[in-house]
This record gives structure tokens, C-alpha cells and sequence, in this order.
């Protein structure tokens, strides 16, 4: 009888740690699954992604008609709106620094859910970028984001800055969407690994002090 029991103690305790193993859940499976929601996002949405030679090659545009997004570093960009021809556009130049209005939309990708936006609110938020030798660094000052996030703005949304021209005409303002893995992400994003869509309309706070 202790034989017995024994033998059924050993074979619980044996599926018990089957069953652990086969809940544990590691990096490489969690970067695998959200390289998979991308790649599925990217297929039903019907993206065509163009190389950064491409891109280079068609004066950093993306073409909008044809839902192109260009790869850079893991990141998909698509620039839906880059005012190079507006009267008063400016650049974000080597050794300037400069508060950017920013309205955005967050979407997992991995979970088909809406994190968070700013589209409705009365104010946008504000972060201040600094161009050092064409490497661009961000915080942000208030909003949504800060709240949520902290200062911190994630790396993947400083990649348009380099191309964008910018301006404060409410029907012309630089606008991107962006797919952001999440090592370019949020600290919520980077800690439990999801993609995030980005909608981002950015408006200079001040132009009159660029220079000229």
C-alpha cells in the first residue's frame, strides 16, 4: 500500500512540473510572438515595406497611396505628412533644442487593444528634443505619456525626427505612423514585450526663435 502511494505521489509530482514547464515562458518565446503580431499586422493591414535605399531614393518619402512604410533599425515608419514646403518649416538642427506639441494614438498591436491617446484631451503633450551631431534625444515635459510612462520618450518615436520638417500650421503639421517593437518602446512595452502602432502629429511650440 506505501508502494502505491508512492508511486501516485511521484506520478502527481511529475505532472506538477510538467505542467509548470509547460506554462514558463521565456524572452526568446515572447520576441518570437511579437515578431509574429507584426508580421500578421503588417500582412492584413496590406503594408508595403520599402528598403531605407528606397526611401533615401524617393527624397524620404513614403508613398501614402500606396500604404508604404520604410524599416529602419526595427522600426516601420510611414510619414503621412512632412511640410519641406511650407513657408515657415524648419528643421530640428545639429546643437538645437526645441519643445515639440505632440498628439498620438498608442495601439498594441500584439493584444488588437487602444492603450492610450491624447487626440481628445485639451491640451497635447510637450516634449523637448535636443539634436547632438544628427543624434536626437527626448523627454517629456507634461501630457499623457509623462503620466503614464515617465520622462522617458521611447527611442523608436525619435527615428522620424531626422527626416521631418516642421511647422505650426494646424493643416499642414509633420505626421507619422509608426510600428515600434518593444525595444524601442515604452518601459511598459520593453518590460512585457508588445508591439505598439503610433499616430503622431507634431507641431513646434515656438519657430520664431529657430535659426534662420
Amino acid at each position: 500500500m506505501k508502494k502505491n502511494n508512492s508511486c501516485i505521489l511521484f506520478v502527481l509530482s511529475a505532472l506538477v512540473l510538467l505542467i509548470s514547464c509547460s506554462d514558463d515562458v521565456t524572452y526568446s518565446d515572447m520576441k518570437n510572438k511579437e515578431r509574429g503580431a507584426v508580421k500578421d499586422f503588417i500582412e492584413e493591414k496590406s503594408i508595403k515595406v520599402i528598403t531605407f535605399e528606397e526611401f533615401l531614393a524617393n527624397d524620404t518619402t513614403t508613398d501614402v497611396s500606396k500604404n508604404e512604410y520604410v524599416e529602419i533599425d526595427e522600426v516601420y515608419m510611414q510619414i503621412v505628412n512632412n511640410p519641406k514646403d511650407a513657408a515657415d518649416a524648419r528643421r530640428i538642427d545639429d546643437g538645437d533644442t526645441r519643445n515639440i506639441l505632440v498628439r498620438y494614438y498608442e495601439y498594441n498591436i500584439q493584444e488588437g487593444d487602444t492603450i492610450s491617446t491624447n487626440l481628445f484631451a485639451g491640451e497635447p503633450d510637450e516634449m523637448r528634443v535636443e539634436n547632438s551631431r544628427g543624434t536626437y534625444s527626448a523627454t517629456f515635459t507634461t501630457g499623457y505619456m509623462q503620466s503614464m510612462y515617465g520622462n522617458a520618450v521611447p527611442t523608436g518615436w525619435l527615428t522620424p525626427l531626422r527626416f521631418l520638417y516642421f511647422t505650426r500650421k494646424q493643416g499642414n503639421l509633420a505626421k507619422v505612423n509608426l510600428i515600434v517593437p518593444h525595444s524601442k518602446g515604452t518601459i511598459t512595452a520593453a518590460t512585457y514585450v508588445y508591439p505598439c502602432l503610433y499616430q503622431i502629429t507634431f507641431q513646434p511650440e515656438n519657430l520664431y526663435d529657430y535659426n534662420e
